[in-house]
């Protein structure tokens, strides 16, 4: 993810997670982490290329950030738009973001996630993520609780993925 990447999330952002969005501001805090020697952030973004989908090609149609601290890592966000659930992006988008926590050398990757969002949640499972507790009320407004979930070694949970992005 770019800066001129972020007018076209921020669209995603507010379909997405209207009651919570992030702002622009907060994209822009987490882009500046994201480069040169000493970055601590990877945030990714996936575009249509295909004429045949429906859609426009070239729209940004997915993004997805981690935040490296220590030996820990955490999911920041991983959005894909609605008309591509189903077609293996949010895996790619996290195998991205799991490669890179293996490069941040993070021994451990956490997240949150909605109670309510088990299609998420199965995604996460799939690639070893583990529950380990509830943050109650996290998700606002709607006072909805998080799952909070944990991968360990994160170097496994990426074997044998093949990302290009």
């Amino acid at each position: 993810m770019r800066w001129w990447d972020i007018d076209p999330v921020l669209v995603l952002e507010k379909e997405l997670f209207p009651d919570d969005a992030w702002s622009r501001g907060m994209f822009w805090s987490e882009l500046a982490h994201a480069r040169g020697p000493g970055a601590t952030r990877r945030y990714a973004v996936a575009m249509d290329t295909a004429s045949d989908s429906g859609s426009a090609a070239g729209r940004l149609v997915g993004y997805a950030g981690l935040a490296a601290s220590g030996d820990q890592a955490d999911i920041q966000t991983i959005a894909v738009a609605r008309d591509q659930w189903g077609t293996g992006l949010g895996a790619r988008l996290l195998t991205d973001l799991l490669t890179h926590a293996t490069a941040f050398e993070c021994a451990e990757v956490m997240l949150e996630v909605r109670v309510d969002n088990t299609r998420a949640q199965k995604l996460y499972e799939r690639f070893g993520f583990e529950p380990i507790g509830f943050r109650r009320g996290y998700y606002q407004p709607g006072n909805v609780d998080a799952l909070v979930m944990k991968l360990t070694d994160p170097a496994t949970s990426v074997q044998g993925t093949d990302f290009h992005g």
